[in-house]
């Protein structure tokens, strides 16, 4: 089957599991923390048990869930022969429990670390984001990206998490911003996917684990854009690491990002 059919069915399961496992706990979850820090809920772990139940009807492939411990997904990972999927069952928990609507379900498929397809969607907003290598990057059947960016940072919206960047980067962010504006959503999946669709311009993360962007690496790149590691390096997936992005919609506006997050911030000048 084609990977934009494949891509489809995803589409279509993801939807059923949001509606039926995911939406009736939504404003009905107390929110609890892992041993890292970070946040849980009931509709994260049942979400991820329904997807790894219905998923084999698409691929029968080995799971790595977020929701697995380290043990589980390092497992998995190398287990994995010819393909797996990497699912975040729902990204933005802390914005799922506390009643605010972005928030989505992230699947992945992968074969030898390179995403072929995958799906997130946002239940609340009914947006299904997806994308196929070599088939480009959709929103609803709509190609991405929906409308052109900026040409220069100065006129970008991006997205920043201050508190996953370097303290010196997060302070000059927060003051001397080199762009329009900034925003921060709370759903890294989404905010990949934001890029694909031209909603932010530019994107910066000092922090994120696998299933953060899988299917939003993809996105990006079948949008045009373009995506490394703070470094400017290639992101290289792995299931154990956290991986700093910076992410653009397209390699002009990507280099000019890069080249003003290593430049040094100006002397105070004596009041």
């Amino acid at each position: 089957m084609p990977l934009l059919a494949l891509t489809r069915a995803l589409e279509s399961v993801v939807r059923e599991v949001a509606r039926e496992v995911t939406l009736p706990r939504y404003l009905n979850s107390v929110r609890s923390h892992k041993a890292d820090g970070s946040a849980l809920t009931e509709a994260d772990e049942l979400t991820q048990k329904a997807l790894i139940e219905r998923l084999p009807a698409i691929k029968d492939a080995p799971v790595l869930g977020e929701e697995m411990t380290a043990s589980e997904q390092l497992s998995v990972w190398h287990a994995a022969q010819e393909g797996l999927w990497v699912i975040d069952p729902v990204d933005g928990t802390t914005n799922f429990a506390n009643g605010i609507p972005v928030f989505g379900l992230s699947v992945a498929y992968l074969v030898a670390g390179r995403t072929q397809f995958g799906v997130v969607y946002n239940p609340i907003a009914d947006e299904a984001f997806y994308a196929a290598l070599g088939a480009g990057a959709w929103l609803n059947g709509m190609r991405l990206p929906l409308r052109r960016g900026a040409d220069e940072l100065a006129l970008a919206v991006g997205g920043a998490d201050f508190k996953r960047v370097p303290p010196e980067l997060a302070a000059r962010l927060a003051t001397r911003s080199p762009c329009y504006s900034l925003r921060n959503f709370g759903s890294s999946a989404l905010e990949w996917c934001y890029v694909a669709a031209g909603r932010l311009d530019v994107y910066l993360h000092g922090g994120q684990m696998l299933w953060d962007y899988a299917v939003g690496r993809l996105m990006v790149e079948e949008a045009q854009g373009h995506a490394s590691d703070l470094d400017g390096r290639p992101i290289v997936p792995s299931p154990g690491a956290k991986q700093s992005v910076v992410v653009a919609a397209n390699a002009r506006l990507h280099a000019e990002w890069l080249s003003w997050i290593h430049a040094k911030a100006p002397p105070e000048t004596a009041g």
